[in-house]
């Protein structure tokens, strides 16, 4: 499954299996048709129309928070926390994604993460958020996309207790080396979970 999955920088990525899905595209060099794109929050980094746009086809959906619908032209399905729907033959569930101890991604938005299902694998992108009590919750996870640049989201060793508690077989550090963040914090996001959950490092492809 990881030979289909690849980080565009950030948190997009492009992911390949039954359909073509993207989550957040940002400063998307090479233009492609999804079938899928998620959109975690209205954040410029995270809904970037201009990059959305090199991704649409005739029958891209766009899955998203009401606060990002009806601004671009294209088929969308808005969703909220704990939302579970089926965009052709994708399970896709809406999660919650909030700080805790700070306040550029307030619970009252209701901003998201998600969980899909890709060629029987259930991957969780956990969008900007900290380490948050739901989390617990997260059952059966094959593969989690967590932030580890602090900032704006958890630090490296807040998203180690996410991890933690997610329990993945494989564990993917993203939202680094693009606004905040270095490659040293998902290299200490590895170190700290050696031994206990698989972490792979993707190289940043473009």
């Amino acid at each position: 499954m990881l030979e289909n999955i690849k980080w565009l920088g950030h948190d997009t990525f492009k992911i390949t299996g039954e359909k073509i899905i993207y989550t957040d595209p940002f400063k998307i060099s090479k233009p492609d048709k999804a079938d899928i794109i998620l959109i975690t929050h209205e954040h410029f980094d995270h809904f970037s129309p201009d990059d959305i746009k090199k991704l649409l086809g005739p029958n891209t959906t766009l899955v998203l928070p009401a606060d990002c619908a009806g601004k671009i032209e294209a088929k969308e399905v808005v969703v909220k926390v704990g939302d579970k729907i089926n965009v052709e033959g994708i399970e896709i569930e809406a999660v919650p994604a909030y700080n805790v101890n700070k306040n550029f991604h307030p619970k009252e938005k209701g901003w998201l993460g998600y969980i899909f299902k890709v060629s029987g694998k259930r991957i969780y992108i956990a969008g900007d958020t900290d380490y948050i009590p739901e989390m617990k919750s997260f059952k059966n996870i094959d593969i989690a996309l967590l932030p580890v640049s602090g900032t704006y989201v958890m630090t490296a060793d807040e998203a180690v207790q996410a991890a933690l508690d997610i329990m993945p077989k494989i564990a993917i550090p993203m939202h680094y080396g693009s606004i905040v963040g270095e490659q040293k914090d998902a290299i200490h996001f590895s170190e700290k979970l050696k031994g206990k959950i698989d972490v792979i490092i993707l190289n940043e492809e473009r």
